[in-house]
Parts: C-alpha cells; sequence; structure tokens
C-alpha cells in the first residue's frame, strides 16, 4: 500500500474527527472515521433537551462552512447536531457509524484498532478524537453512599418536567451548572452548591459577545499555561439572567455542603436539609479508555501528549481535548488549528512508516 491508501483511523465522528477528517484529507492522507453513535454528530444529539451554545452562530462553525441564519443568534443543541451532520456529508472520507473502538494496539510503527464488533483494523496512525461525554466526571461526595435520593450526572438529565416540586440540589460552578439549575428553579426547589462563589462575565460587552472580543484580542489563541495565568477561576457566562436568578434568590447558591445523611444534606453551617436529587454538573473527563493498554495514558487516565501530539506512541495524535492548545482548541471554531497542527507528524509518521522506516 502507499502512504495515501493506508488508512489514519479517527476515533470519533464528532466536530474534532470531521476537523481531523478535513485536515487528514488536505494532507493526502486517507482517514476512516470510526463513529461509535449511529450518525456523525459526536455528542451533540444526547446533550440535555435546552442546551444553547454560549457562543452565537458566526463564532460557532466549521471555516467555509457557516451555520444559517442570524449569526447573532445562540445555537440550539438540535441546530448544532444537524449542523455537524450535514457538515461530514460535504467531506470526502469513510465514515463507519455504530462502530464503537474498544481497544487500540502498536504493531511495530502501525496501529491495530479493535472494535465492539469483533473487527481488528490495520492503520498507519490513529487520531483520538472520541470526546468526553462519554466519560462524565462524578466526584466522591461527602457521605454519597449513605444518600438515598436520586443521583445523576448532568449527562443523564434532559428536561426538567420529571423533578417538578421535587427538592434539588445542583452541585457545580460552570456554565452547565447554572443553565440546569435556571431551568429547574421554574418547577422545583433548586440550590446550587460550588466550592466558590460563581464567577459571572456578561455574554455581551459594549454590544458585542464576549467571542468577538476573544478574537479580536486573540485570547482565543492564548496557550493553557497563560490562561490558567489570565483567567485563575473559571468564567460563568452571563446570558443577562443567571446573575439576576441568584442575586433574587430563585438559584440559591451555597457553598458545599460537607456530609450527606440518608436523604438529608448537611450544609456548611451545619443545617441539615432533606433532598430529593443530587445532580452532579461537575465536567467530564476524555473517553480514551481504548488507549489503557497501549500505555498511551498516565495513571490518572489523561494523556501523555505535547499539544495534542503523543510523547509515548508516534502515529498517535489527539484532537479535541479542553485546552490542547488554546483556549478554543475544543470549539466548533477553533478545533480545526489543532486538527492541522497534530496532522503534519501524522503525516510524516505514515511517510516513514511506508518506507519501513520507524520514528522514535
Amino acid at each position: 500500500m502507499s502512504a495515501q491508501t493506508e488508512p489514519v483511523i479517527i476515533v470519533g465522528g464528532g466536530q474534532s474527527g470531521l476537523a481531523a477528517a478535513r485536515a487528514a484529507h488536505d494532507a493526502g492522507l486517507r482517514p476512516v472515521i470510526l463513529e461509535a453513535g449511529g450518525r456523525p454528530a459526536g455528542s451533540w444529539p444526547r446533550y440535555y433537551d435546552s442546551l444553547t451554545l454560549f457562543s452565537p452562530a458566526e463564532y460557532s462553525s466549521f471555516p467555509g462552512f457557516p451555520l444559517d441564519g442570524d449569526p447573532d443568534r445562540y445555537p440550539t443543541r438540535d441546530e448544532v447536531a444537524d449542523y455537524v451532520e450535514r457538515y461530514a456529508a460535504t467531506l470526502d472520507v469513510e465514515v463507519r457509524t455504530d462502530t464503537r473502538v474498544i481497544a487500540v494496539e502498536q504493531d511495530g510503527g502501525r496501529f491495530i484498532v479493535h472494535t465492539a464488533a469483533g473487527d481488528a483494523l490495520d492503520a498507519a496512525a490513529v487520531v483520538a478524537a472520541s470526546g468526553s461525554f462519554t466519560n462524565p466526571y462524578r466526584p466522591e461526595l461527602p457521605g454519597q453512599e449513605r444518600f438515598t435520593g436520586e443521583l445523576l450526572h448532568v449527562a443523564d438529565y434532559r428536561r426538567p418536567e420529571r423533578y417538578a416540586g421535587k427538592r434539588v440540589v445542583v452541585v457545580g460552578g460552570g456554565n452547565s451548572a447554572i443553565q440546569v439549575a435556571y431551568e429547574l428553579a421554574h418547577t422545583a426547589s433548586v440550590t446550587l452548591a460550588s466550592r466558590t462563589p460563581l464567577n459571572f462575565t456578561d455574554q455581551r460587552k459594549l454590544g458585542r459577545d464576549l467571542h468577538y472580543w476573544l478574537k479580536t484580542t486573540r485570547l482565543d489563541l492564548l496557550p493553557p499555561d497563560w490562561l490558567a495565568r489570565l483567567f485563575p477561576h473559571r468564567l460563568v457566562i452571563d446570558t443577562g439572567v443567571y446573575r439576576d436568578a441568584v442575586e433574587k434568590g430563585l438559584v440559591d447558591r451555597r457553598p458545599m455542603f460537607t456530609d450527606i445523611d440518608g436523604d438529608t444534606v448537611i450544609w456548611s453551617d451545619g443545617t441539615r436539609e432533606r433532598v430529593d436529587v443530587l445532580l452532579l454538573a461537575t465536567g467530564y473527563l476524555p473517553s480514551l479508555g481504548y488507549l489503557e493498554h497501549l500505555g498511551a495514558l498516565d495513571e490518572t487516565g489523561a494523556p501523555r501528549h505535547v499539544g495534542g501530539i503523543s510523547t509515548a506512541h508516534p502515529g498517535l495524535v489527539y484532537v479535541g481535548l479542553e485546552f490542547q492548545r488554546s483556549f478554543s482548541s475544543n470549539t466548533l471554531r477553533g478545533v480545526h488549528r489543532d486538527a492541522e497542527y497534530v496532522m503534519e507528524p501524522v503525516a510524516a509518521h505514515v511517510s516513514h512508516a511506508s518506507a519501513g522506516v520507524t520514528l522514535g
């Protein structure tokens, strides 16, 4: 086989996998996307029903393929899912849906990709673009083993109706936490419990969306270490209703509770309160379990990489990791930059492997 016909397998058919496929195709490679779901739309169809982007359409699209309609609107979950699927249809690449990758092995300078259906696929290189939705972060809450109510992650939450009239505590301090807490507060009694106060920033500043200023000032492109210095605390984007809801008590924000006793949480001031539901809005971790036996992950399950390029296995790269190279690394508007960046060493690896040379 020539370098152009040897497949570069991309694990994941969402926005990151599609960006990687476009970059691979442009580099003269043969990308093959393996997507666990039934459509090339990634995790978008599985988020909660009311989810809307915190970035307007103008800053939420792939290069050369803008979202239809008003560029200032904030697209919904279903709009984005359909948009990503339409983008996939424009790419001249092979996409295999309902194909879940369970393990990756290395054979010399090549890889063998194993699927849940029992297939073993040969690959010249592997791009891990599997996102994080299937690996929700569930921190160990004090006393959670004694909790007799319902405990779930926001990954399992869809709509507020089934929680009407219930006492709900949302655990988290980010955008999803406040968005879901605000939605639930119209039908349930809601407290948002977080370890630090909410750090609101206005979605629109001087008549422009925050993402306009991120692009104009080039903060979008800053490397992660600089971002950590500039923004040591997580920002919560206020659309104009969330801060007001907290200040007026519609959403009751409190410091994190200290213990759980049966159906009761114990707050930091010692008060006890019965709770029906604990809803974790605590984020996600990269879904990379299929790389565990390859030795590509550290002891915490995080990938060993620099800028998305594996430091353990030549020919293995990542696309779509949060803050992989910049603030916009895992966003629709920015993921293509990382995809193009990692494809250069992938192309070099495939070329050398085809020539029988192993890169160290």
